[in-house]
């Protein structure tokens, strides 16, 4: 065992801790993209076997507006249950043929329902990275060292935590019930709880072995400008938290840029910086109230593609940005099957889990889903006495009864308005849908209705909706902005996501999707941005036609678009 730094106490032993060992394992090698009728895969690891205008920040409606999807033709069945950890595939597509994702799991392995810890408990602070001090970091790495030395069979080992990303994020486990319907936590309503809870458990797992019942894990403060560069602490070659598959050229001091498109914008720090921030605040500004609702994932649907604006845009973006290009896919943060081994991934979506925790308390109509399809959907993870955990959404949902919360650092983005773009009047309408994403697209939609009052809109949304997208190969990072009335200065794609005619991103970063029995189709989804607030930033709200243009960033050879239209959500 690796010496513990000066000061740090001796960690407590785990007497009740008995090795979980992986008993007649079978692995099916596969082709790498799926066929028109490939055979079943499997593994087995037993022998037995009008408020506020920030809620789609986070892919969450109102409970009202969930109420409200309860009775539409995307009514809810049943939530989502945890999987048989008996049985699973490997992972699909970009994953290696050999790797197995499968979370240890033995023959008469208990599984205990999660009880959240005493109110008397430490409460976790979590760090700015960027603000850590040397004692923390002395004590983060000496905890994952002692991680990444247990033996790869034990499930709090750091061989098996990144794995249970891989295992939930990239088509390993079926949806009970329906075999063929992977069970899949991003692009939908589970994106923010299980992450959640994947961090929790992560996070004590780490405090457990070295003795300390304070720890908490940093976070990556992408969103302020002190924090808007790769995080120095994972950028020491001999700290365990080191990850070699990175991009070389975006290590300190580079700029983060949070609407990465593929290639470095090398623009200013200065007005990366601005960008940046208009960006984040454009994540809550275009969007309103109940516009993701799709995002939700009850038990018998195939995953879709329906994020929400933080998964999309900076959470999507930031994958490919710190990832090594020069690998196949890359890896490690690229690909959802390798994010997970890289370290500053923890920090990276610790950051994603505040803007959750950030938008619950910035207004009092910020509240969560009631629907019980969402709270009663379970997961499955180890916990730091290497015990089979149950957990439900309904029990994480409020950080402090978890016992953890964040510095606070402030948000400089709160008041960073996008202006409108320079140069005239809009660009006119120059191509038709469908159509492939291999060049800007401009095409003239009608509203039903415009100028409307204050009381309408707080009423029903506009909602701008971009359907048909289908996704020829989801093993490539794909990446296209939708604007509104952009000028004609900005033909060519040279207004951002931090303008204010930007609607929104479609933004997926490489990973599997089974669609049912038809596993040669492309993946399809549909994105919806709500634009009652943006019609009037840009005095656009009389206009009875609007023109919608698709700038495609990434792989937009790979990407079909079927139409675009408006309608209103309640």
């Amino acid at each position: 065992m690796p010496p513990r730094p000066r000061g740090v106490a001796a960690p407590r032993t785990l007497s009740s801790f008995q090795p979980l060992r992986c008993s007649g394992l079978h692995l099916l090698l596969l082709p790498t993209k799926y066929s028109s009728n490939p055979p079943p895969r499997r593994l087995s690891c037993c022998k037995a076997t009008g408020g506020s205008r920030r809620d789609v920040l986070l892919g969450l409606g109102r409970a009202a507006a969930a109420a409200g999807l309860a009775t539409s033709q995307y009514a809810l069945a049943a939530p989502i249950q945890t999987p048989d950890p008996a049985t699973c595939n490997p992972p699909a597509d970009t994953a290696p043929a050999d790797l197995s994702c499968c979370l240890p799991y033995g023959t008469g392995t208990a599984i205990a329902d999660f009880k959240p810890p005493p109110a008397s408990a430490p409460l976790r602070v979590r760090p700015a990275a960027h603000l850590a001090d040397e004692n923390y970091v002395a004590k983060y790495e000496w905890a994952v060292e002692l991680m990444t030395k247990l033996p790869d069979d034990d499930p709090r080992s750091f061989a098996q935590q990144w794995r249970v990303h891989c295992a939930f994020c990239d088509a390993v486990y079926d949806q009970v019930g329906f075999q063929d319907l992977d069970l899949q936590i991003h692009n939908s309503w589970l994106f923010f709880p299980w992450h959640r809870f994947y961090l929790y458990f992560h996070e004590r797992i780490l405090g457990k072995l070295i003795g300390d019942d304070t720890f908490a894990l940093p976070f990556w403060n992408w969103d302020a400008p002190d924090g808007m560069t790769f995080p120095a602490i994972y950028a020491n070659q001999s700290s365990p938290l080191y990850d070699e598959r990175r991009n070389p050229a975006h290590l300190p001091p580079f700029t983060v840029d949070l609407d990465y498109n593929g290639t470095d914008s090398n623009i200013p720090r200065d007005q990366q910086i601005q960008q940046n921030l208009t960006t984040m605040y454009h994540g809550i500004q275009c969007q309103e109230d109940g516009t993701l609702l799709r995002a939700a994932l009850p038990a018998g649907r195939p995953a879709r593609p329906r994020a929400g604006t933080v998964e999309q845009v900076p959470h999507g973006p930031l994958h490919p940005w710190v990832g090594d290009p020069s690998q196949p896919n890359g890896e490690d943060m690229g690909p959802f099957y390798s994010a997970a081994r890289d370290p500053v991934f923890y920090a990276h979506h610790g950051n994603v889990d505040r803007m959750w925790h950030i938008w619950r308390g910035l207004t009092p109509s910020n509240t969560d889903f009631t629907d019980a399809d969402w709270l009663d959907a379970t997961f499955l993870f180890y916990d730091e006495d290497a015990r089979l955990v149950r957990a439900r959404v309904r029990d994480c949902l409020d950080a402090a009864a978890l016992r953890y919360t964040y510095q606070d650092v402030g948000l400089p983005w709160l008041n960073a308005k996008p202006a409108t773009t320079a140069g005239g009047s809009a660009a006119p309408a120059t191509g038709s849908l469908p159509a492939t994403m291999n060049q800007t697209v401009r095409v003239a939609v009608t509203r039903p209705r415009t100028s409307r009052s204050r009381r309408e809109k707080d009423a029903e949304e506009e909602v701008l909706v971009v359907e048909g997208i289908a996704v020829a190969d989801h093993s490539k990072y794909v990446k296209f902005d939708v604007f509104v009335n952009v000028s004609s200065s900005s033909q060519g794609g040279a207004a951002t996501t931090a303008a204010a005619e930007c609607a929104g991103s479609v933004a997926l970063p490489p990973h599997a999707v089974r669609m049912g029995n038809d596993k040669g189709a492309a993946m399809s989804t549909a994105a919806r941005f709500g634009i009652s607030d943006l019609l009037d930033d840009i005095g656009a709200d009389g206009d009875k036609t609007v023109v919608v243009s698709l700038v495609p960033r990434c792989a937009g050879d790979t990407v079909t678009v079927g139409g675009v239209r408006i309608e209103y959500i309640k």
